[in-house]
């Protein structure tokens, strides 16, 4: 049975950072593409970043919302992801979700894409 377990999470004021963890059990994460999500409350799951295999480069992709403010990473020895944000916003308040599929690139951020999902860790900035 595989697993996804997020941590991180927590209140943070404007321009404030956080970094989150995906750790994976039951499976070897470094087979997997890996994509963060996040979902705020009254609207749809949104992709905010995602890593390929790093035997393929390990590349990276961000939607305009968070580039340049968030960067994703992995350490395939510690079967783990992270998500460093930075100059966090309050439009950046949501449930963030770490997601891995088996296959060498993210290919978007269709959620079908992804066969496994953790449950969420709450990212609240507010003052």
């Amino acid at each position: 049975q595989s697993q996804l377990a997020e941590s991180g999470g927590g209140l943070v004021q404007p321009g404030g950072s956080l970094r989150l963890s995906c750790a994976a059990s039951g499976f070897t994460l470094g087979y997997y593409a890996i994509a963060w999500f996040r979902q705020a409350p009254g609207k749809e799951r949104e992709g905010v970043s995602c890593i390929g295999r790093s035997d393929g480069g390990g590349p990276r992709t961000y939607p305009d919302s968070v580039k340049g403010r968030f960067t994703i990473s992995r350490d395939d020895a510690k079967n783990t992801a992270y998500l460093q944000m930075n100059s966090l916003k309050a439009e950046d308040t949501a449930v963030y979700y770490c997601a891995a599929r088996p296959y060498a690139y993210c290919s978007g951020y269709e959620s079908r894409n992804y066969d496994d999902w953790g449950q969420g860790t709450q990212v609240t900035v507010s003052s």
